[in-house]
């Protein structure tokens, strides 16, 4: 049927014979996330083993396609369900002109809610953890959650004795967006009444001490692992403030696996392969590493510092104003495999395609550019390392239809599916921690712009300690709008082995899990925590934990008076050494440079392409 006309005729013909979905069954549980308009889908399993679909929508042209899929997908075994994959339903010739792109987005969304109702249906999976976000409310469900949702409302006293202690002993402070939810909450309220308050990822943190310190502080305290706490030393010492006080939150090392995997003699070797190939080399390192590693790497090979948000277009830009440049990459291995992996993905589309990503690039410079894109393979951090293949494997599984999340440095598995996510449905973000925070805003806005209620679900793939701040934005949105009809529910994903299934926790409810509305099990965690341990149980740091609102009190009550001596193990390492004549801090700032530089104009300094050149043998 080559007519468009046809096709819209047929899909509302399809329209009229599908049953009306009982009005109670018209709950947000039932809904189809993702859709322009509202659709509800609903399975059971019938006497036979086979699955049987309902489903409705209030758009007619949509209800012909949830009646299409419905009347295709009905009285198929379970496990034929699962093998539908959505490149099937281009058998259909629906065509472009029926299928819109926020039409296609929808009927592939209902299509995985099939799939995730069949799991659901035939499988006894482990629900993660959840916090569920309404304008006035924050419920957690699991023990984790309980502990992410317990500080979100800070204790007013705990507040009242910081800002007394800061404020008195002129103490700024620099906080790592991934502290505990305890701690950011006393921290974000103590900063509505004393200004010296910041919290930021890490590119920013010693800006803001040089501020601090220029607005009167005589004391900075750093929250974060220690190469932060040492560039805030290096940095205020070469802006001439050598003279205050900077205290990390413990006198045991803050460690940072990924950070430490740039200072072994493995990365030093991968440096100076990238020295002696003989072509233009560039190192693009990740912001999250020290002033001693950006200094001494700059002196090896060129450097340019790269955020999350910023290392594709760094990369590409390296490539497209370099003739010939072999860029390595480092030291976060799951990061530079993803890279890898989305310019795999970028050198199969059209040209047109490449170009909404960078205007200098094709198809055929995509595809010249990957012999010559080299990643380091030792590096990871180990509270991104748990986003693997099992993990990934339940979010799949049990969270398919949801909007999925992955940072830039979460394993390849997590990455492929919130891309395959995005790809497909539009459903899906990968990226920074910004980046996601604007994904989950965006799609917030979108839901409250419709006139009926909704769930939003989105899988929360990276540190757990990004929460305050969703929570912050998502109540905030919902606040402003006055709305009371909209949910947001983040789920965190935890390991397997520290979460329990249905069958595991039927005999502790009286012969079966806790049932929430739509028929979903909540499954609790273990009163430990999920799992929540060095070995990265959880997404949450156990470095960052050291920054404890107990330790900071400790740090700040000692600070002058007789007690500081006992500080001194707390002061981060200053470092002492020369670069080719020149301080830690002055070269391990260079790169930092090059990267602003490139952010403000969209081309890499000349100084860097100039040095890249020089150094060819």
């Amino acid at each position: 049927m080559s007519d468009p006309k046809e096709r819209y005729k047929l899909l509302l013909k399809y329209a009229r014979t599908l049953p009306a979905l009982d009005a109670a069954k018209k709950v947000p549980a039932n809904r189809v996330m993702g859709c322009t308009s509202e659709v509800w889908m609903t399975a059971r399993l019938d006497d036979s083993n086979r699955i049987q679909f309902s489903g409705d929508s209030d758009s007619e042209l949509t209800r012909g396609l949830c009646a299409l899929l419905v009347q295709l997908m009905s009285g198929l075994k379970p496990e034929e369900v699962l093998q539908v994959k959505p490149e099937m339903l281009s058998a259909l010739n629906l065509g472009p002109a029926v299928m819109a792109p926020s039409r296609t987005n929808g009927f592939l969304n209902m299509l995985e809610t099939m799939r995730k109702r069949t799991v659901m249906l035939t499988e006894h999976l482990p629900r993660f953890p959840s916090l569920h976000i309404t304008g006035d409310a924050i419920t957690p469900q699991g023990s984790f959650a309980e502990a992410q949702a317990q500080y979100l409302a800070p204790n007013a006293a705990q507040v009242d004795a910081l800002v007394k202690v800061l404020s008195e002993k002129k103490i700024g402070i620099v906080a790592h967006f991934y502290m505990d939810p305890q701690v950011q909450g006393v921290l974000t309220s103590a900063a509505e009444r004393w200004p010296h308050i910041h919290i930021s990822d890490s590119l920013v943190m010693a800006d803001r001490a040089v501020a601090m310190v220029e607005e009167g502080c005589t004391t900075v305290a750093v929250l974060g692992v220690d190469f932060m706490s040492e560039n805030v030393r290096a940095i205020l010492d070469e802006a001439g403030h050598k003279d205050t006080k900077v205290y990390r939150m413990a006198s045991d090392d803050i460690g940072c696996s990924l950070a430490e995997a740039a200072e072994t003699g493995l990365y030093s070797d991968y440096l100076s392969q990238a020295a002696a190939t003989g072509k233009p080399a560039m190192h693009v390192v990740y912001i999250n590493t020290s002033l001693k590693t950006k200094a001494e790497a700059h002196a090896v090979v060129p450097t340019i510092t790269c955020t999350s948000s910023n290392v594709v277009q760094t990369v590409l830009q390296g490539f497209a104003q370099i003739p010939d440049l072999t860029v390595w990459y480092g030291p976060d291995t799951y990061m530079g495999r993803n890279l890898a992996q989305l310019f795999t993905s970028l050198a199969d589309l059209p040209d047109e395609e490449v170009q909404k990503l960078h205007p200098k690039h094709t198809q055929a410079s995509v595809r010249a550019l990957l012999p010559r894109l080299h990643y380091f393979e030792e590096g990871t951090c180990i509270v991104h390392h748990i986003f693997g293949g099992e993990v990934t494997e339940l979010v799949r599984k049990a969270y398919g239809d949801a909007y999925l999340t992955a940072h830039f440095e979460v394993p390849g598995e997590m990455f492929t599916l919130a891309m395959e996510a995005k790809k497909t449905r539009d459903m899906g973000v990968v990226g920074s921690t910004s980046n996601i925070l604007d994904f989950i805003s965006s799609k917030v806005k979108c839901a409250l712009d419709k006139p009926f209620a909704d769930k939003l679900q989105f899988v929360l793939g990276t540190e757990s300690g990004m929460i305050t701040s969703i929570v912050r934005k998502v109540q905030g949105l919902l606040k402003e709008s006055g709305r009371d009809d909209l949910e947001v529910e983040i789920v965190f994903p935890v390991s397997p082995e520290s979460i329990t299934t249905s069958s595991q926790t039927s005999a502790a409810n009286g012969g079966g899990p806790v049932l929430l509305p739509g028929g979903l099990s909540m499954i609790p965690g273990p009163a430990s925590g999920e799992g929540c341990s060095t070995e990265g149980g959880c997404a949450s740091c156990p470095y960052m934990k050291m920054n404890s609102l107990t330790a900071l009190m400790s740090v700040c009550e000692r600070v002058d008076t007789p007690g500081e001596v006992l500080l001194e193990a707390y002061k981060p390492r200053a470092y002492t050494e020369t670069v080719n004549g020149r301080s830690m801090a002055q070269a391990g700032c260079e790169p930092i440079l090059h990267m602003r530089a490139f952010q403000s104009s969209g081309q890499l300094p000349d100084s860097l392409v100039q040095d890249v050149l020089s150094r060819v043998k």
